[in-house]
């Protein structure tokens, strides 16, 4: 069956295989061919970088190195599939067999699959019921999760309303030491946190987690290929483990999980029934509590409690855990708008990101703390998620050079910009933004008056504005106007008086207006 391997699903594969499972093993585990699994570990091993480093690569990099490709040649399996099709119609009749009509399609066919591969996809195609059987687990491998069909419930101190809560469970088979935690919802932030809650109380990680076909594990069920959910996948890549979900309607496939569920209605569910619960946590706390006694009882014919089991047998196969939490990311597209910004739909904001990608369909990758903007599996722009409404979230490197210098504008920037073309230039300027109640208004005035210089130099812009200054006429148009007609060229009356000398000589005995006081 088609199988497109992605970037994630590739770092999986090299995952297992440094972890020393078999190219067989591996293959069921992901759901993959085995001689996918083959090929690719050949291509890993041909490639002039270590194993190690190609887990450590970025998406962008893997994905240049091992383009993503479908495993089957389309036109030849709908060639089987249409050929099954037929066949099937007659299935039932007295003396059918593959193999006569593996005979037949082979002489049909100019590009005919073996014998071996014609009979897998035919029950594949058209599976048989098979009879139930004892599995034996083996330690670390995985670990079957679940929620309880029936809820629990908490009371609103204000309100008195009754909160249904769900009821997470968790199980490593092995063993069959389990985990229950209650939480609001299935959605799939509380899902993951109850998955990272029963890894970090089993103190380790197994190499795969077994859940249901729920929708905030699994995005398109199949029974033979579900779509795992991205937020889920990539939980399980930060845990360096992979996700197995069960077949659709097969409760057989979890029936060890299935069975903690009734065990948990009578160790968990029945001694509590009475009890009234306020908050999450007080819930938690008891239920708990109530774990610790079930973890503890002996099996009859084991002669050991799950606990021991876990302690003695399965803790050390557990590969340990990240040395980071685990932040739930979520996923958005978005186009980027001509102002240089993402919409942001979750929080109903805006982020902005480098002025070039304008116009390109972005990826956005969310937590509760960051955003961060992807293009081509590049991430080109990271900001501190803002939980306000409305809000643009601005980066000044992202920004085109004009913008940028338009977002500097302010009474400090005009001043700096004034300062070196004379002291009355930067009086003007001041006194132009003084004035102003609306300071984009200042603004404009006060950069139309420092580009003056370029057209008269700055010399005649600091006496034009000495002139403004002892006028009262401050402004950028009389001042582009004196510079028009020339006036700063000429003295006026007071500047020559200020320019002659006293005519009273220095003498000790004049005395100034202090004396007359």
């Amino acid at each position: 069956m088609a199988n497109t391997l992605d970037t994630m699903d590739l770092k999986q594969i090299i995952s297992l295989h440094l972890d020393g499972i078999s190219n067989r093993k591996i293959g069921a585990i992901l759901g993959i061919s085995r001689n996918t699994i083959n090929t690719y570990i050949k291509l890993f091993k041909a490639n002039e970088h270590s194993l190690e480093d190609l887990l450590s690569f970025d998406d962008a990099r893997l994905e240049v190195l091992f383009p993503s490709r479908t495993t089957i040649d389309n036109t030849r399996y709908d060639e089987l599939m249409r050929y099954f099709e037929d066949v099937n119609k007659a299935s039932n009749h007295p003396g059918f067999t593959l193999l006569f009509h593996y005979n037949d399609y082979a002489e049909k066919s100019s590009n005919a699959y073996s014998y071996t591969q014609f009979t897998e996809h035919y029950r594949r195609k058209y599976p048989k019921l098979k009879g139930s059987m004892k599995l034996n687990h083996d330690p670390g491998k995985e670990m079957y999760v679940d929620y309880a069909g029936k809820k629990l419930t908490l009371i609103d101190k204000n309100t008195g309303e009754i909160i249904l809560v769900e009821v997470f469970l968790a199980i490593l088979p092995n063993s069959q030491y389990t985990f229950v935690e209650a939480c609001l919802s299935q959605k799939r932030e509380d899902f993951i946190t109850c998955c990272a809650n029963a890894l970090s109380f089993y103190g380790g990680v197994p190499t795969a987690i077994v859940s249901d076909n729920l929708k905030s594990a699994v995005t398109r069920a199949s029974k033979y290929e579900p779509e795992i959910n991205r937020s889920f996948k990539d939980f399980a890549r930060h845990y360096n483990c992979v996700i197995n979900p069960t077949r659709s309607y097969s409760p057989q496939d979890k029936a060890l999980v299935e069975n903690a569920v009734h065990l948990a209605y009578q160790r968990i569910y029945y001694p509590i029934r009475e009890m009234t619960f306020f908050t999450l946590s007080d819930l938690n706390k008891e239920i708990r509590r109530r774990l610790t006694v079930y973890n503890d009882l002996l099996f009859q014919l084991k002669q050991a409690s799950r606990r021991e089991l876990f302690q003695s047998i399965e803790r050390e196969y557990l590969k340990p855990l990240p040395t980071s939490a685990y932040q739930m990311k979520e996923y958005a597209r978005a186009k980027v708008q001509k102002m240089g910004y993402v919409y942001f739909s979750p929080s109903k904001n805006y982020y902005s990101v480098p002025y070039r990608y304008i116009g390109k369909m972005t990826q956005i990758q969310y937590t509760k703390t960051t955003v961060e903007v992807y293009y081509n599996h590049q991430r080109i722009a990271i900001h501190q998620r803002n939980k306000g409404k409305g809000i643009y979230t601005t980066n000044k490197e992202h920004l085109s050079s004009t913008h940028q210098k338009y977002r500097e504008w302010s009474p400090d920037f005009f001043m700096k910009q004034a300062a070196p073309h004379g002291e009355y230039v930067l009086k003007c300027v001041e006194a132009i933004l003084v004035k102003m109640d609306y300071p984009e208004i200042a603004y404009k005035r006060a950069m139309g008056l420092i580009q003056l210089h370029k057209i008269y130099s700055s010399q005649r812009l600091d006496k034009a504005c000495k002139r403004a200054l002892t006028a009262d006429a401050v402004s950028y148009t009389r001042i582009k106007n004196m510079l028009k007609n020339n006036q700063d060229k000429n003295n006026l009356f007071y500047q020559d008086l200020e320019e002659k000398e006293n005519h009273i000589p220095s003498h000790q005995n004049i005395r100034g207006a202090s004396a007359y006081q």
